[in-house]
């Protein structure tokens, strides 16, 4: 007897894009100092027909919203959360930027262990490469 295969909820997310006809969805990642650059990619990758996501949040820069250290902590570590969420949600990632730090090399690894795709405006920083 044949069983019928179970979707993983990858798979009932591809699924429920191709329904939806959703446009190639891209999440942009990189370090927060590259958010003028984020900005110039977010218009590229809309003019090309894609739906962008990527950080909303500058925590390097100041806003009354994470001048309290602790609560900045806080937000950050929901930041990240979310921002992996961005990813899982995506079809690809782009990385901008000529420098890869940490949290960036992090969601690099994340999403190619997810089968992503990763595209960088700056190749030759490609950990992988």
């Amino acid at each position: 007897m044949s069983y019928p295969h179970l979707l993983t909820p990858e798979e009932k997310l591809a699924d429920a894009k191709k329904l939806l006809s959703l446009p190639h969805i891209v999440v942009i990642c990189g370090s927060t100092r590259f958010m003028t650059e984020m900005n110039e990619a977010d218009l590229r990758e809309t003019k090309a027909g894609k739906i962008v996501v990527k950080p909303g949040c500058d925590l390097k820069s100041p806003h009354e919203l994470w001048s309290d250290p602790v609560e900045a902590e806080a937000l950050k570590a929901r930041l990240d959360d979310l921002h992996r969420a961005k990813i899982r949600l995506a079809d690809e990632m782009l990385v901008v930027g000529d420098y890869i730090g940490d949290s960036t090399r992090a969601e690099i690894a994340y999403a190619r262990s997810l089968g992503k795709p990763v595209r960088f405006t700056h190749p030759e920083v490609d950990p992988d490469a």
